[in-house]
Formats: structure tokens, C-alpha cells, sequence
């Protein structure tokens, strides 16, 4: 499926310090560019994307930890090896390993959360961030109505003590996925045949049902603490930020994302883009026309 979703990338997998193993693909030359996808997805999300980010940089597209060809360790008590912290950490490893000290990132759904916690924690390997349809978890917990609570209703199915969700989600992966991401405003219409079936695939893989809820529970417990820590504190990101989301999608309707991260980070622009939740893969072209100047500011040309 590499061949055919990212043709001339090279397969990676880097293991942690702590012994996870985080895979994807890396292809092109240039400034690196880090790319995390969402739930319930892999790094397939970017296929469309690839071609134009190709011609400008080095691409790292990743699976998150519980998640795609990545390692899916078994949930730690308090979710803390789930945590966005945890995650962030890992990526920055996979940076690390390819020699990358410093680099930029386009992150959608819960990639973007970790993206959050990367500029959070690592504000120096973080050059520029763009984050794809959310606000920040907090303010999302902190803002739930009923209305959210009952469109985002994974938020709270998953993070259900172990194993009912899992147990649910594994009795037919490609019905949970089905219903997930069908039941966005686009419905099933954007998605590539070749990734739905990488996604299928994917879900279906021992472990990846716990992994999935365990990212979940870790952003509904320990998450929130060290954001909670972090307001208390007065901590601000300082990165160059772009917030993009789908006009027709709940973060829309049901939050301010640009006045949200505006509380979070110093230095935020952004805006609506014409599609649902799933902006890599439903407004491929606008989300580049939007995102590559961006993310290529201050750069050298060429």
C-alpha cells in the first residue's frame, strides 16, 4: 500500500527509548516537515497531499503510537504512556533519528493534540505548526454541550473502562470505522478506496482498539491535567501557529477554535476552510493553498 498511496517513499520504524516502535513512510528533500494524523486513521491521510508538499520538503508522515504499523503497549493504570506528553516525546525521537533537531508540522484530529503538546514541551524542534480541525482538549471538555457531546459521542464511548469498548470495536473494525467517519458531513464520499482499505486494515490489528481508547483516556484524565498545569502557570506557546478547520464541520459549530487557541499561543492565524472534518482528504487542494505558504515562511527560497 506504501507503493501505491506514497510512491518513491521509503518505509521507517524508529523505536523509543522506552522501546515503542513508531512507523510511516519518509520521502522528498528539503526542510522537514513532521505529519500526524487523526483517529481513526494512519499516516495514509496525507496521500493526497504528498505530491504538492513533495516538491518543497522532506516529508515524515507517522502512525501515532496505538495506532497504523506502530507499536500499541498496553494502557498504564493512569494512561500516562498515552498521554499527548508521551506521544509528543516519541515523535520528537523519530525526528531525532533521522537527524532532524528542528522541524515543522501539519497535524490533523488527535495528531494535531500531540502536535499541541510538542510545541508545548519542545518549543525549540518546533519551527511552525499547522492544526487541523480542533480547539485545544481543555477548552473542548471544559465547553462540552450537549450538542458536541452528542456528535463527538466517540469521545465518550472510548474512553469507557477497559475492555467494553474495546471488546465492541474489535467485534467488526470496519463498522466502527464506517460509522465514525461516515457520519461527518461528508460522509463516506472523500475517502480513497486504496486508504479506507489501509484504515480497515489497520483497526483490525491486535492491540490497535486498546491503543485507540487509550489515547482517548489519557485526554480525558492526564491530558487535562498538564494543560490545567500549564494555564495555571500563565505557559503560553510562542510558536507561529495556523488553526484551519472545517466550515462544515462540530469544531464549527460548536466551539471558536481561533478565539481558543488565541488563550493557548501568542502568535495564532486562521480560518474556516470549505469541507468537513476530514480536510486532508476533502479539500486536499485548499488546505495546501492555504497551508504551504505557511509553512514555508522563513525559509530560504528555493
Amino acid at each position: 500500500m506504501q507503493d501505491v498511496l506514497f510512491p518513491g517513499f521509503r518505509p521507517i520504524r524508529i523505536d523509543t527509548a522506552e522501546g515503542v516502535g513508531i512507523a510511516g513512510v519518509l520521502g522528498g528533500a528539503g526542510p522537514p516537515l513532521l505529519l500526524l494524523h487523526g483517529h481513526p486513521q494512519t499516516h495514509a491521510i496525507w496521500h493526497k497531499l504528498a505530491p504538492g508538499l513533495l516538491q518543497h520538503f522532506t516529508l515524515v508522515a507517522c502512525d501515532l503510537r496505538g495506532y497504523g504499523d506502530s507499536s500499541k503497549p498496553r494502557g498504564a493504570p493512569d494512561h500516562a504512556n498515552y498521554s499527548k506528553r508521551t506521544m509528543a516525546a516519541d515523535m520528537l525521537a523519530v525526528m531525532r533519528a533521522l537527524g532532524f533537531e528542528r522541524f515543522r508540522v501539519l497535524a490533523h484530529d488527535r495528531g494535531a493534540r500531540v502536535a499541541h503538546r510538542l510545541m508545548a514541551d519542545h518549543p525549540r524542534a518546533v519551527e511552525r505548526a499547522v492544526l487541523l480541525d480542533i480547539a485545544p482538549t481543555l477548552a473542548m471538555y471544559e465547553g462540552t454541550t450537549e450538542a458536541f457531546a452528542r456528535a463527538y459521542w466517540h469521545w465518550f464511548f472510548l474512553i469507557q473502562r477497559a475492555p467494553l469498548p474495546e471488546r465492541l470495536i474489535e467485534a467488526d473494525p470496519a463498522a466502527y470505522l464506517r460509522d465514525v467517519m461516515g457520519g461527518r458531513s461528508a460522509g463516506m464520499a472523500p475517502f480513497d478506496a486504496r486508504a479506507l482499505a489501509e484504515y480497515t486494515r489497520c483497526l483490525a490489528l491486535p492491540g490497535t482498539a486498546h491503543g485507540i481508547c487509550e489515547d482517548y483516556r489519557a485526554a480525558a484524565g492526564i491530558d487535562l491535567e498538564h494543560d490545567r498545569i500549564d494555564r495555571d502557570a500563565g505557559r503560553r506557546i510562542d510558536t507561529p501557529l495556523l488553526a484551519l478547520w472545517g466550515a462544515q464541520g462540530v469544531v464549527q459549530r460548536c466551539f471558536d477554535p481561533l478565539a481558543e487557541w488565541r488563550k493557548v499561543a501568542a502568535r495564532v492565524e486562521g480560518e474556516a476552510l470549505p469541507c468537513g472534518h476530514y480536510i486532508p482528504e476533502e479539500a486536499p487542494e485548499a488546505l495546501l493553498a492555504r497551508a504551504l505558504p505557511f509553512l514555508r515562511a522563513d525559509l530560504a527560497p528555493g
